[in-house]
């Protein structure tokens, strides 16, 4: 998150009346030298918003910034290789802020349609009290329903779509779900059907997965969520698992626990209140704290109107290093392609001016 290199001895705290909250956080988190994930304060009352993260234990106790997975214990009904189908779908793709949590659901092939007996739906059409209820209600049954998340992070979204080898977002999601079913297997359920909310053309993705689980009979359509009921179990454990991330959000800085605000909104860039919070926690030097998709155009716009555009002089040093002086030898000086630009994350923001 900081925009420029500067060193602690040489940098003076700021006061909360002189700068920004983002701003006193990283002077604070500099001159105390402490572990970040140790900033709450044991006698300070948790808010509602952190009360509401304690109600879904299955989600870590520290800040979200690095990607993350919950598998529920085995359910006995499958203890003994009965056949199993197992949903996917996800939560969270396209807000510019938060995590993006992919989860898997699966019964025995047998039971597969009491998930709608029960109430299960595409969790998108439900209000939130209802999909809270049906969260409830799976981890009710977990002697025949086995679930599992996974929450990829703001920073690694943002990692993979910056780096200099691009993976963008079809490709994460991808490979996030082949893994979900690849560990549900390694956990000896005895996974024989797939269904799958589809990410990009439905032919391709299940080619691809095909590929992978050549064994397996997949299904991947678009609305799976709403076709069928396993993709719907599986969809009220990301929402779930996602709303109550946001809700209960972990500042990795120090000391804007009482100063930044966690009403988000949705997080997607069209949400009235995510734009509001967009707007009144940018901070001009630092940017956005940790939860931010760095990668986001709508993130990339903001900062390139709002933050200070920083310089990066010892690229000129990188540069003069890639030089080759071959031709020097030969008399002249040889035409060869520059070095290439390093493809860091801070480097890859449109705002930042190279010298």
């Amino acid at each position: 998150m900081t925009m420029a290199p500067q060193t602690r001895s040489s940098r003076k705290a700021p006061t909360s009346e002189s700068a920004s909250p983002l701003a006193v956080a990283q002077a604070a988190d500099e001159s105390q030298n402490t572990d970040a994930l140790s900033e709450a304060s044991p006698t300070r009352s948790p808010s509602p918003e952190c009360s509401h993260h304690h109600q879904h234990p299955h989600i870590p106790d520290t800040p979200c910034t690095t990607s993350w997975t919950y598998q529920s214990p085995n359910p006995p009904a499958l203890s003994n290789g009965e056949k199993a189908c197992l949903g996917v779908d996800e939560a969270g793709r396209g807000p510019v802020l938060g995590p993006m949590v992919y989860a898997a659901a699966y019964v025995s092939v047998d039971r597969k349609e009491e998930l709608a007996k029960i109430g299960f739906a595409d969790s998108k059409v439900l209000k939130e009290e209802e999909r809270d209820n049906l969260f409830m209600t799976l981890q009710s049954h977990s002697d025949w329903i086995g679930w599992a998340v996974h929450a990829c992070s703001p920073q690694d979204i943002s990692g993979c779509m910056l780096r200099r080898s691009k993976h963008n977002l079809n490709s994460l999601a991808h490979d996030t779900t082949i893994e979900l079913i690849r560990a549900t297997i390694a956990r000896g359920i005895n996974v024989t059907e797939v269904y799958i909310d589809t990410v990009g053309p439905p032919a391709s993705y299940a080619a691809k997965l095909q590929t992978y689980f050549p064994a397996l009979r997949i299904t991947v359509a678009k609305k799976a969520d709403a076709l069928y009921p396993i993709v719907s179990a599986a969809s009220i454990a990301a929402k779930v698992s996602r709303d109550a991330s946001l809700k209960g959000w972990k500042w990795i800085e120090n000391g804007v626990e009482d100063t930044f605000s966690r009403r988000f909104g949705s997080g997607y860039p069209s949400d009235p209140n995510t734009v509001k919070w967009l707007n009144e926690h940018i901070d001009p030097i630092f940017g956005y704290p940790r939860i931010m998709r760095f990668s986001w155009a709508t993130c990339v716009k903001l900062l390139e109107d709002k933050a200070i555009a920083v310089a990066w002089p010892e690229d000129d040093e990188d540069e003069d290093a890639g030089a080759d002086i071959r031709g020097y030898f030969a008399g002249q000086q040889a035409s060869v392609p520059a070095a290439p630009v390093r493809d860091t994350l801070l480097t890859s923001f449109k705002h930042v001016k190279r010298v």
